[in-house]
Parts: C-alpha cells; sequence; structure tokens
C-alpha cells in the first residue's frame, strides 16, 4: 500500500510537473533566474523562522491540555517535522514530529497526532478564508470557486465532528467500542479503544471557545506571515502583484500539496503558483523563476536546520521507521 501511495504521489508530480513546464521557454527562463537579486532570500527566510515560531507557539497552546511544554523544547521537534515532510513521502513528517515529542517528554503518540490533525484543519480552514477575501480583488474562474467550495464543505464539516468528538468523548467511545465488538477482529479491540481515547485527549484545546479563538488567529497570522515571504521574494524579481494576490497564491498552492506527491511537493507546489500568475499578468518564465526560487527558499533553509536538530538529538533516518511503527503498535 505505500509502495502504490508512493507511486501515484510520484506520477501526480510528474504530471504537475509536466504542466508547470509545457510551453516555457527556457532561455527566457534562465535569463530571469540569472537577474534574481538574491540577496532578498535572507530576509525572507527570517520572516518564514517568524511563521514557524508562531506554528510552535500554536502547538504548545494545543499541546497545553495534555503537558505545558516549553517552546524552547518545542521548536526543535516542530522543526524536524517539517524537514521529515521535505523529504520524505505522504507527510511522514508529522508521524516523526510525534514520535520524537514521546521520546523527549513521554506523549502519546496518539494524543499528539490528533493535535497535529488539528492544525491541519485550521490551517486548511485559513487558506479557504484567504481564497473568499482575496475573490473581490482576485477574481477566479468559476470553477474555482465551486472546488473552493468543495473543499469548505469537508473542512467544516471535519471541524464539526472533531467539536462533537471534544465534547462528548465518553459518547464517542461507546459507540466505537459498539463499531469493535461488531466488526473488528479481536485483536483490534482493546488497543482501538485505547487508540480512540488518546486520541480524544489531543483535542481537548477544542472545548474551550477561548482557545477555539486562539487557535485560529494564530493559523491567520502564521500564513499572513508565510504570505510575507512570498512578498519578500518577490522584491528581487522585477515584477510586482498585489498583496491580496499572493494571499491567494499561498492559499491555492498549499492547498494543492494535500494531494500525494513526492518528497518537498514537487510540481503540487509549482504548478498553481504559476497558473495564478499568469493569470494576473505575469509571463510564463518569469512565474515559472518566481515559483520555483519561492519553492526552495521554502524547503532548503528548514531541512537543514532540522537535520541539524537531528543530528543534535543523536536522531538519524532509521527513526522515520521507528515513528511509523510506534504509531502503528499504539493502534
Amino acid at each position: 500500500m505505500k509502495k502504490f501511495r508512493l507511486l501515484i504521489g510520484i506520477a501526480i508530480s510528474i504530471v504537475c510537473v509536466y504542466i508547470a513546464f509545457q510551453g516555457l521557454h527556457f532561455d527566457d527562463f534562465f535569463d530571469v533566474v540569472r537577474s534574481v537579486n538574491y540577496w532578498w532570500i535572507i530576509p525572507a527566510v527570517g520572516v518564514y523562522t517568524i511563521a514557524v515560531f508562531i506554528r510552535t507557539w500554536r502547538w504548545k497552546s494545543m499541546l497545553r491540555p495534555i503537558a505545558d511544554i516549553p517552546l524552547a523544547r518545542l521548536w526543535p521537534v516542530v522543526v524536524i517535522g517539517y524537514m521529515g515532510n521535505n523529504v520524505y513521502p505522504a507527510r511522514a513528517g508529522e508521524v516523526l514530529r510525534s514520535y520524537v515529542l514521546r521520546k523527549r517528554e513521554g506523549i502519546s503518540m496518539s494524543a499528539s497526532l490528533a493535535t497535529v490533525v488539528l492544525e491541519r484543519l485550521f490551517d486548511g480552514l485559513i487558506m479557504l478564508v484567504f481564497v473568499f477575501v482575496t475573490l473581490p480583488f482576485a477574481p477566479l474562474p468559476p470553477i474555482y470557486t465551486q472546488i473552493v467550495t468543495v473543499f469548505s464543505l469537508v473542512f467544516g464539516l471535519a471541524l464539526a465532528f472533531f467539536l462533537y468528538l471534544a465534547a462528548n468523548p465518553a459518547q464517542f467511545v461507546r459507540v466505537w467500542e459498539w463499531i469493535a465488538q461488531r466488526f473488528l477482529p479481536e485483536r483490534f479491540k482493546a488497543t482501538g479503544s485505547e487508540f480512540v481515547l488518546r486520541f480524544v485527549s489531543g483535542l481537548q484545546s477544542l472545548k474551550s471557545p477561548r482557545e477555539m479563538l486562539v487557535i485560529f488567529a494564530s493559523s491567520a497570522l502564521i500564513w499572513l506571515t508565510e504570505t510575507g515571504k512570498y512578498w519578500v521574494v518577490m522584491q528581487g524579481f522585477p515584477f510586482h502583484v498585489d498583496f491580496t494576490v499572493l494571499m491567494l497564491m499561498t492559499a491555492v498552492v498549499n492547498l494543492a500539496t494535500t494531494l500525494p506527491s513526492t518528497p518537498g511537493y514537487a510540481g503540487t507546489f509549482d504548478v498553481p503558483g504559476i497558473l495564478i500568475l499568469q493569470r494576473y499578468g505575469v509571463a510564463q518564465a518569469m512565474a515559472t523563476g518566481y515559483t520555483l526560487v519561492l519553492h526552495v527558499a521554502l524547503w532548503l533553509p528548514i531541512t537543514l536546520l532540522g537535520a541539524y536538530y537531528m543530528l543534535r538529538d543523536h536522531l538519524s533516518w532509521d527513526d522515520f521507521g521507528k515513528a511509523v511503527e510506534a504509531r502503528q503498535k499504539e493502534e
């Protein structure tokens, strides 16, 4: 199954890369890449670092009902997770992050993975808010609006489900046990119930309206800051689009990276970014050069920093496999 998912991801990335380079005049593309003022990447990385710090603070807030962990101890864990997502398929960095947290702080992987799922849910909701907020200023074809509407329904239903879980954990566990008794093999019944209990415990931040507001506000700040990196990188290129267009680009490319792909989101990040910029008057060579430089600027520094933290904490590539095994044992 893992090999099948990997093959699907590789196929999607190949198709996306083909679309990205279709019709591209490579002489113009290389002229763009040579003309870039790369010094702008330094402040852009600084802006992105702020976004990752806010992410760490948001995770600390989500984990508080389970354990109050200092930011200084969470920061390397978050960075290692980012690196894992960048170099390993199927967002395995999220599992690695929970594994490292369990190793450092003794927190159940099931509980911490629930907070990671919440993060992704709120990130998706903010992306959709970005799209709807920017549509009056940067309109899209009707088909895109319809796709966004479908995404909105999916994320809205998912949030409603998690709110129900957080508010009614005992009732949900009873329903789960009823299903398990009738439909699951004997060896999965006890471990499945334990996994559900630990997972629900990771959703406790949803029980407080104040905590939900904090999570939503910090999520918006994270993505506004990340869009700020897009804007800073743009200063090194001889073109300009409104900040609202970059907000739209941020939203669309990050929703697209939820699709299966190769490690590092090859193609799934690039194609929507290029197409969005072209729609707003940026030439293909310029849009391609900017998107690829931005992609590398987002990928490389956090990956190197994560590798440093892995070495410092005496972690190895084998820990990816150990993380997956540990999650399966908890399930």
